[in-house]
């Protein structure tokens, strides 16, 4: 079976997609990656580059986020609160609950992604 590759910072992304995207067609795939993942629930490998939820969008651009600098800062900090590295190879539910338990849960989210253009959607949805 295939390992799942997943950016580290889109366990909290995931977590918070309600249909609301960059595009429709950002929106399709970000659906499409999500049902596999809850419905396969399968081996993921957390990294710190493009995967498949960027294939979809605008920023991806040839495999390279143009917002880099500040997506690799998000990841960064998920994996150090998740106590993960980079890699780290997991099932897609145990990844699920280690980010509720130690981002979401303990309030976390917005010092890791709160300059993210996204955060006042996640904000309300927190509430």
């Amino acid at each position: 079976m295939k390992t799942y590759m997943l950016r580290a910072h889109h366990g909290m992304c995931l977590a918070f997609f309600i249909g609301e995207g960059y595009s429709s067609s950002f929106v399709e795939n970000m659906k499409k990656q999500k049902t596999f993942l809850d419905t396969e629930d399968p081996a993921i490998e957390i990294v710190c580059e493009a995967d498949s939820i960027c294939l979809g969008c605008p920023n991806n651009q040839e495999g390279v986020c143009t917002s880099i600098g500040k997506v690799q800062t998000y990841d960064s900090l998920v994996l150090a609160y998740c106590k993960l590295e980079n890699h780290s190879q997991l099932k897609w539910s145990t990844y699920q609950k280690i980010v509720r338990n130690n981002i979401l849960d303990a309030h976390k989210r917005e010092a890791i992604c709160g300059d993210c253009s996204w955060n006042s959607l996640c904000r309300k949805i927190e509430k």
